[in-house]
């Protein structure tokens, strides 16, 4: 178990999946991430690629959920006098309406509702774009494809956050969601997402194949990968 990634599907990856369960399953995964420290290392990696750029800065979060890493990232940029703007990016039209309430009191974040192997999305650029517990759900495949494109995609860097595929993950998670979570996505959908994780070499190997060469690849605490390209 956990020696190869697995193609299990979430229940997330349903793109129609709508009402309350939605709203329950968003709330829950960005207080997970906060009291892990998942969503620090998202802010993190921004602030180092904002501390150094000229001028204006657009970002856009890729499978955004409920927009609330831009509304700490907005925040920041907003105490540090940098001129940012955010774009939630995600397929879920229902998640991306939950995020619009969510973010109401930031103006300088917008949404789109697109998939992002569409011809409408390739032709867009950004400054940076940033991934958080997204890239785990494609194919290998898939991400050396994708990879490659968000490179071109991105003028200054892309962002990379997600799972460390590792036992004690795996069955921490899935302990503390089936005592705590009160939405049955997240008690499906967690311990799911970190078999669909990554072992350092595979993610080596997919930047390798994407033709990336120059990356920085850290681990962080809870069992997090901090990919910056």
């Amino acid at each position: 178990m956990l020696e190869y990634r697995s193609e299990e599907i979430e229940i997330m990856d349903d793109l129609t999946i709508s009402g309350a369960v939605v709203d329950q399953t968003l709330r829950e995964l960005n207080t997970i991430n906060k009291r892990l420290g998942g969503n620090q290392i998202s802010v993190s990696s921004y602030k180092k690629i904002a501390s150094k750029a000229n001028g204006n800065i657009m970002l856009a979060d890729l499978g955004c959920g409920g927009g609330d890493i831009m509304m700490e990232m907005a925040n920041w940029s907003r105490k540090n006098d940098v001129k940012a703007s955010f774009l939630g990016i995600d397929a879920n039209e229902n998640i991306v309406e939950y995020a619009l309430r969510n973010t109401k009191r930031y103006s300088e974040i917008t949404y789109q509702s697109i998939n992002i192997f569409s011809d409408d999305f390739r032709k867009q650029t950004f400054d940076v774009i940033h991934c958080c517990l997204f890239v785990h759900h494609f194919t290998s495949d898939q991400l050396v494809s994708l990879f490659r494109q968000f490179s071109d995609q991105a003028r200054i860097g892309v962002i990379i956050n997600d799972l460390h595929r590792h036992p004690l993950a795996y069955w921490s998670i899935k302990l503390l969601t089936s005592l705590f979570s009160k939405s049955e996505m997240v008690k499906n959908d967690a311990s799911v997402s970190v078999s669909r994780g990554f072992k350092k070499k595979e993610l080596v190997s997919i930047l390798k194949s994407a033709g990336i060469e120059e990356f920085q690849l850290k681990w962080k605490w809870a069992f997090r990968w901090e990919l910056i390209f």
